[in-house]
């Protein structure tokens, strides 16, 4: 007899013999409450998950997740290279592989770091199922219940749920055009896919191996299906986050290592990775046009030199989560800014994506965010009684806003802007 208390196939009225009666949802978290670990009382969802039912579909114009471009992958080269792993390789393509991840794959890795000014070891490096899993491992290392994270503001909506399920103490820091006022954590999935500007440091060459934990990741510069990260760390800190993959889900794809291997063998990656470049700039800039053409003037948007995102600020009446509800009927999409936060932030701020639609659909898709936004500020007006100034900027005009936001991200003296003392754990 199962937990339901009601064996299979008795039936009872007019049900049909053999079908289980059909449960209630209320009637189910009754029963399996006192079950469930008090871990699970305060973990949420993401917010690209629980939009991606709603953004599969194919009349929605999405902006909302980090998604790459994946029909610039030839089809072809993804034959061929899948071929010449299951001739060559079959047999290890299909097994399990060492936890750590296969040697051949840490080569590719390595050459990916060595472009941006790292060097590494092979067994200084941890292959993981995505750049997802890194983050889970180092909370799961690191972090007791009450701990304290530093995190940017705002930050990737994916890192939230995970925060939450750790129980972690988030505090976010505010950000200037640099990025995070912080210089003991990184995360380094968009580092290749920059547009303009001179590559920065990243914090893992300027602390020579003593404290930061690298996050890298191939989802953005070859294929997020393949689900392939890695992390390098102090060598302590690896054998325990080994110890936490080994338990997860014991090792990587070995098939989908073998792939990247082949790939870096036969393919010129680089030269993959600037052809991206190039597409991502140029939607980026359509993204930029149209959003200057279609939002209100009282609104501010980043200029990013790189990544796959636009972040942009609403006036403060907006409330971009029911915006979202509303522009969801017109068929477009967007991570409403709240999802990057854990402190209620962010309600006039949502997250725009440019990289995985194409040229005309961005335009459309702003247009769509637009026209939804106008009636809102026509709302307000006719509430309030106040009127505003014109609810569409000329493109000079974008400058000096994005330029003012910039200077008020800077200003030492704001509200969360200060980084905050750890204090070592002791016992």
């Amino acid at each position: 007899m199962t937990i339901d208390e009601t064996p299979r196939g008795h039936a009872s009225g007019g049900e049909t013999p053999g079908m289980a009666k059909p449960r209630s949802g209320a009637r189910d978290l009754e029963r399996y409450a006192g079950l469930f670990a008090r871990r699970t009382q305060v973990m949420k969802s993401s917010a690209m998950r629980d939009l991606m039912a709603v953004t599969a579909r194919p009349e929605v114009i999405s902006l909302a997740g980090g998604l790459p471009d994946t029909s610039t992958f030839p089809a072809e080269d993804f034959a061929s290279l899948m071929t010449r792993v299951g001739v060559d390789d079959a047999a290890r393509a299909l097994q399990y592989g060492p936890t750590e991840g296969l040697n051949e794959v840490k080569d590719p890795i390595a050459q990916v770091m060595a472009a941006e000014g790292m060097e590494v070891e092979p067994e200084d490096l941890l292959v993981t199922t995505g750049g997802q899993q890194v983050i889970d491992l180092v909370c799961k290392t690191l972090i007791d219940p009450g701990d304290v994270i530093i995190a940017e503001a705002p930050t990737y909506p994916g890192a939230v749920p995970v925060f939450v399920s750790y129980q972690a103490d988030v505090v976010q820091i505010e950000m200037d055009q640099d990025g995070m006022r912080i210089d003991v954590l990184e995360d380094n999935p968009y580092g290749m896919l920059r547009y303009e500007g001179e590559p920065l440091p990243t914090l893992f060459s300027l602390d020579g191996g003593e404290f930061v934990i690298y996050l890298g990741t191939f989802s953005k510069i070859l294929s997020p299906g393949i689900r392939i990260g890695w992390t390098s760390a102090p060598r302590p800190v690896l054998d325990k986050l080994n110890l936490g993959k080994g338990a997860a889900d014991l090792c990587s794809s070995p098939l989908s290592q073998l792939f990247v291997r082949q790939y870096f063998a036969d393919r010129d990656w680089l030269a993959y990775v600037r052809e991206l470049t190039g597409v991502y700039r140029r939607r980026r800039d359509i993204m930029l046009e149209a959003l200057a053409e279609h939002f209100p003037r009282e609104a501010t948007w980043t200029r990013p030199q790189g990544g796959l995102f636009i972040w942009a600020r609403m006036p403060d009446y907006i409330d971009t989560t029911d915006l979202l509800a509303r522009a969801l009927r017109e068929h477009v999409a967007f991570v409403p800014g709240r999802a990057a936060y854990l402190d209620g932030r962010g309600g006039s701020e949502m997250r725009l994506n440019f990289s995985g639609v194409g040229d005309d659909d961005i335009r459309e898709g702003i247009r769509r965010i637009g026209e939804v936004i106008r009636e809102q500020v026509g709302l307000y007006e006719t509430l309030t009684g106040k009127a505003r100034p014109g609810h569409s900027r000329a493109a000079g005009d974008r400058g000096g806003q994005a330029a003012q936001a910039g200077a008020r991200q800077r200003d030492p003296d704001a509200p969360d802007a200060r980084v905050l003392p750890l204090h070592r754990r002791t016992g």
